[in-house]
């Protein structure tokens, strides 16, 4: 009677010819690029309290069924995730903006796979704050942490496209800054306050996400406008429209 092998130590980690490790069952997308979303474990994902409180609904006992958008994923997940996809460097650049803001920009050097578009790695950047205004009393403490783990699950969402929030990243603040946030460090255009209302009132950090809440707020007739069908980014709404949109979120 044979035996399976255990898979242990330096075998765990081996990989192929395609960059991919050995022991582990990918899914794939149509066009044969990686499905990163369908990699994560069930058990780094949980319901996003914020998301339902700000529509008054029901917070559910179950991920079963919940949209990306009305989800979170813990830094556990995104840790594994990266791991998985392999990474030979990560960096960080620390700015302390003021005091009580914070603002760290992650950089990642991935290995080669077979997605990879240059012969050797590939890096990837992203950036993230933490202000006294969008961290609870405790993280106050920590705002190069917050800032540097923010900036660390930004980087690996956006560069295998994983549309879910990380826990990380949204405001714990529960709408009471732990002190005057500096004008100096406020965002100066009504598109700028757009975006920040959407990360600390609805936990929208993307223009998907906005476009998603735009279709809502059309439903319950809060906000209509036949141009938003039209924006294609953040930058595309009018500096009147934002201003609208803002007063409507603050409601």
């Amino acid at each position: 009677m044979s035996k399976t092998k255990k898979v242990y130590g330096p075998d765990i980690y081996k990989r192929n010819e395609h960059g991919l490790l050995e022991n582990v069952d990918y899914v794939f997308n149509e066009d044969g690029s990686i499905d990163w979303r369908s990699m994560i474990k069930p058990e780094f994902l949980y319901p996003n309290k914020g998301w339902f409180d700000a529509r008054n609904k029901p917070i559910p006992n179950t991920i079963e069924g919940l949209d990306d958008k009305q989800l979170l994923i813990m830094l556990g997940g995104i840790k594994e995730l990266a791991k998985m996809r392999g990474y030979c460097g990560v960096e960080f650049k620390v700015d302390n903006i003021s005091d009580g803001y914070v603002t760290a920009k992650c950089t990642i050097h991935w290995h080669k796979n077979y997605e990879s578009v240059n012969e050797y790695s590939t890096s990837y950047e992203d950036v993230a704050n933490a202000t006294l205004a969008n961290t609870d009393a405790f993280c106050a403490k920590f705002l190069e942490t917050i800032a540097c783990n923010r900036a660390f699950v930004r980087c690996v969402r956006n560069y295998l496209n994983i549309h879910i929030v990380g826990a990380d990243e949204i405001d714990k603040s529960k709408g009471a800054a732990q002190a005057v946030e500096s004008e100096a460090v406020a965002p100066i255009t009504p598109v700028g306050l757009l975006q920040k209302t959407l990360r600390d009132k609805h936990q929208v950090d993307s223009f998907e996400g906005c476009k998603e809440l735009l279709r809502d707020l059309w439903k319950d007739e809060k906000y209509r406008n036949e141009s938003a069908k039209k924006w294609g980014s953040f930058t595309d709404i009018p500096a009147k429209e934002a201003r609208k949109l803002i007063s409507v979120l603050n409601q």
